[in-house]
């Protein structure tokens, strides 16, 4: 990870490696960065407000802020993709996260203040509906 001080504010810099057929979040959108999601393996399926898209290995995907959206691992084998966040500042929300799960899923009463000091909105609905309709896993 490049962290926004390393990056002198301007972005930060994560890798995310997906199981196969994993959905990586709910339905959320920032407020405050844009998302670029640049596919390193293995196949990407992305919501991106209304749309539906797939990206393989080079694509981009931009997830401007602002605009709803969730990605998955499309494929069969594990996929990894960086993910670049601009501004930088996102990278304290993973860290916080982190910070407050242990070896399981965060507090949702803990999380809540978090996410809203970061700027992120989450449709923790939206993964029922989106499990079912992309055959993906969440959790």
């Amino acid at each position: 990870m490049i962290s926004g001080e390393e990056s002198g504010g301007g972005f930060t810099l994560v890798e995310h490696v997906l199981k196969p057929r994993a959905l990586a979040a709910p339905l959320h959108r920032h407020s405050r960065e844009d998302e670029y999601s640049f596919v390193l393996a293995g196949r990407l399926g992305a919501k991106l407000g209304d749309q539906i898209l797939f990206a393989g290995p080079g694509d981009l995907v931009c997830k401007p802020r602002g605009q709803w959206h969730t990605f998955w691992n499309a494929g069969d084998d594990e996929a990894k993709l960086l993910e670049i966040i601009s501004p930088a500042g996102f990278d304290h929300y993973f860290e916080e996260m982190i910070a407050i799960s242990g070896s399981g899923r965060p507090d949702p009463a803990l999380a809540a203040p978090i996410r809203e000091r970061h700027g992120l909105e989450i449709d923790m609905s939206s993964i029922a509906a989106l499990t079912a309709e992309h055959g993906i896993k969440f959790g």
